[in-house]
């Protein structure tokens, strides 16, 4: 007999009792969750601590547990991957996962995988679906504007801040050459100003 572990007053914990075990039914909910700890990617982007991340569920009983779907939605924030800018916006993602009841997870006849879900007592647990659900839909490189010329490469300036902004370099391959001719030139120049024997 598998021992209930979740803790019914935890964030992420939802009961099911109300559903029951009979196939085919269901039951519809909205919730609204703190955002948990380091919900993001990398410190790139995510979603800030605390922050309300909602859910519209549809939970059905089925045969092996209770399935779990619907969409999922919280505020982002992170750094434009351009021009470093503070940027914000809304992520919206899909949860849809099955949550196997423990006598089925436990009989030695069923096919069972160890990182599946599962009910314990009447209780599920939802955090992972949501960091995966959101996680998935974050925008790996968020941009401030489609348009977002970025940082210049050479000082960091702002360049929405200078669009003119440039810098007069050479490249280091050519500047033995680039000396090179203006010696060249020198020389010459010294030649063509020299006296003639015909003045």
């Amino acid at each position: 007999m598998t021992l209930n572990t979740l803790d019914p007053r935890a964030p992420f914990v939802l009961d099911t009792h109300e559903l029951g075990r009979r196939p085919g039914s269901s039951q519809r909910m909205a919730l609204t969750f703190p955002a948990p700890a380091d919900l993001g990617l990398g410190g790139v982007v995510g979603v800030p601590e605390a922050a309300d991340i909602e859910l519209e569920l549809r939970l059905e009983s089925v045969m092996e547990g209770v399935l779990v779907s619907g969409p999922v939605r919280a505020p982002y924030s992170g750094e434009c991957a351009r021009c470093l800018d503070a940027v914000t916006g809304e992520v919206a993602g899909e949860i849809q996962e099955l949550y196997v009841y423990a006598d089925r997870a436990d009989n030695p006849d069923t096919e069972t995988d160890d990182q599946e879900l599962r009910v314990e007592g009447e209780l599920i647990d939802l955090e992972q679906p949501i960091r995966d659900a959101v996680v998935l839909a974050l925008p790996p490189s968020p941009v401030c504007g489609p348009d977002c010329p970025g940082l210049c490469s050479i000082c960091g300036a702002r360049l929405a801040d200078d669009p003119g902004h440039a810098h007069d370099t050479t490249d280091p391959r050519w500047a033995a050459l680039a000396g090179l001719l203006t010696d060249d030139t020198h020389e010459s120049g010294s030649l063509r100003a020299g006296p003639t024997e015909e003045s």
